[in-house]
């Protein structure tokens, strides 16, 4: 029996901690997560139900949901924040995937390679956003690149990449930062996996495809549908790129809240609190969908 068999095997017959010993481990996070995160969501929801009494206003009514849900632009940064959110997930996924097997099948000799490619995230959003703004803006240095090589006669040649009405230069900065941590997660389950089933597929003279379709692909999905998820809450609800990459109309959601928060009018505020709201149900709908598929893989004794 090798090690790793035996550690695996050590691992699955250990005895699993008491619930309430953990949850007795976890109360001073819990507590300070539940304070903060949940009193300030039970704050914004009295404050978007109108009860504001700095601007006068002291009932308690269901009038700014329907405002926010009547008004045509939150729709419009709706469908555009979806928009942005699924296509930017979906090729980071992609990526992601073929990054994992990429790694899988170097093993060792991609350690450099792998050290390289998760730079981007020790990063945060925010410097990866300017980044792209001195980078891929009309004046940045890939515009002045082209135009010193003379590939572009003026800075007006160059395409509109911040800024954008298709988002490119958002999704540009979701990709950048999302595909080294969703290709960890992938490639950690394809080392866990092994080889084993490849081999048997191999075996019985099944192609590439088909040894992708029917072993590694039932075999990563867990892993990449969880890690899918995650990413598309993370830029649902994200603020600072949208608010420094995006266009001003219609504008990303988390922006639009902003916006409505922050303006002069403090009868608008409750209704930026209501859309904050909005996100952040959609944001917890996808965590509860990523916790829910992890665990659903984890019954079936998948390691992820």
């Amino acid at each position: 029996m090798t090690k790793r068999t035996m550690a695996v095997s050590e691992a699955r017959t250990r005895k699993p901690q008491r619930p309430a010993a953990m949850i007795g481990l976890m109360a001073p996070a819990l507590a300070v997560v539940v304070l903060l995160f949940g009193g300030g969501l039970a704050l914004g929801l009295v404050q978007s139900l109108g009860h504001l009494p700095a601007a006068g206003m002291s009932s308690l009514t269901l009038e700014h949901f329907t405002h926010v849900i009547a008004d045509p632009d939150f729709f419009r940064s709706l469908g555009l924040t979806l928009y942005l959110s699924l296509t930017s997930t979906l090729i980071a996924a992609a990526i992601s995937v073929a990054a994992a097997l990429a790694f899988n099948a170097l093993a060792g000799r991609s350690r450099v390679i792998q050290l390289i490619f998760q730079i981007p995230l020790t990063v945060p959003h925010l410097v990866i956003a300017v980044a792209l703004v001195f980078m891929l803006a009309p004046s940045g240095l890939l515009s002045r690149l082209l135009l010193n090589l003379g590939l572009i006669d003026s800075s007006a040649d160059f395409p509109l990449l911040v800024n954008d009405r298709w988002g490119f230069g958002l999704m540009a900065a979701y990709i950048w930062k999302e595909v080294p941590f969703m290709t960890l997660m992938i490639l950690a389950v394809l080392r866990g996996a092994g080889s084993e089933l490849l081999d048997v597929g191999r075996t019985l003279k099944a192609g590439r495809w088909q040894c992708f379709r029917h072993i590694t692909l039932p075999t990563i999905f867990p892993s990449l549908g969880a890690a899918g998820l995650i990413v598309f809450a993370y830029t649902f609800g994200a603020f600072e790129v949208p608010y420094l990459l995006g266009q001003t109309y219609p504008m990303m959601l988390p922006v639009w809240a902003y916006k409505s928060y922050s303006d002069v009018d403090l009868l608008s505020r409750p209704e930026g609190i209501a859309a904050g709201l909005v996100i952040a149900a959609v944001v917890a709908a996808a965590i509860a969908l990523a916790q829910g598929l992890t665990q659903a893989a984890r019954r079936r004794g998948m390691v992820l």
